[in-house]
């Protein structure tokens, strides 16, 4: 893993959701939480706009990330984000501290590759459908992949692709297929096309011309009835 990343933070002693909506109105900061290992959960606060940079890279959510305190530092993987349920604002975040001879579980990122040369897309005619866009894996912090990779090449209609089709990189297990075959789960499979293109257009222009006899009907109906009450 190429990307490393360094987050500054301070210590949280005013607690509460009052004071952590000051934190993020007054302060520009971010309330957050570093815990785990044999250590006592420590509150923190970070700059937001220091936060907001990082979360733009992709790598940042399936990385070991160093976070400084004073002039002590911590390893450590984001856990968990809170977000505005109506705004696209991180509202609190947590941090779990690691260890490197300790395995972790983690949720990395899928890459679907070559999905526009898919045998089931490209000459069948079939659609792509996701069932998941991230796989939980159990590994050491060193260990731990950027992302893993599916290739759709050579996926025709009809077919799916399972968590065991994905090659995970040595040292890396799924979480999922640790606890027996039943748990092989769905990651993307590729559909017959419904009707077709040009039946899929038609259904869609016939909804939308239906829906304009409909208004013109009902204009027509109103403006009658606005003859004899246009004067009330």
């Amino acid at each position: 893993m190429s990307d490393t990343f360094e987050l500054n933070a301070e210590v949280r002693t005013d607690m509460g959701k009052g004071a952590s909506r000051r934190l993020r109105r007054l302060a520009d900061q971010i309330p957050a939480i570093l815990y785990g290992g044999d250590k006592a959960p420590q509150p923190l606060t970070l700059v937001r706009k220091d936060l907001e940079h990082a979360l733009e890279n992709e790598a940042f959510y399936s990385h070991v990330l160093t976070i400084r305190v004073g002039n002590s530092k911590e390893k450590a993987i984001l856990k968990d984000l809170q977000r505005h349920p109506a705004k696209d604002l991180v509202m609190h975040a947590d941090f779990l501290r690691v260890r490197d001879d300790v395995k972790l579980k983690v949720h990395v990122p899928i890459h679907f590759l070559n999905e526009e040369d898919c045998v089931g897309v490209k000459t069948e005619g079939g659609i792509i459908q996701h069932a998941a866009t991230d796989i939980e894996v159990f590994c050491l912090p060193a260990d731990m992949p950027e992302y893993v990779e599916v290739d759709m090449a050579e996926v025709a209609v009809g077919q799916i692709v399972h968590l065991s089709h994905i090659k995970l990189p040595e040292g890396v297990e799924s979480v999922a297929l640790s606890h027996g075959e039943d748990y092989d789960l769905s990651i993307a499979s590729v559909l017959t096309r419904k009707g077709g293109i040009d039946e899929e257009e038609e259904a869609v222009e016939a909804a939308a011309e239906e829906g304009e006899a409909v208004d013109e009907a009902g204009a027509d109906e109103a403006t009658a009835d606005g003859e004899d009450t246009s004067e009330d």
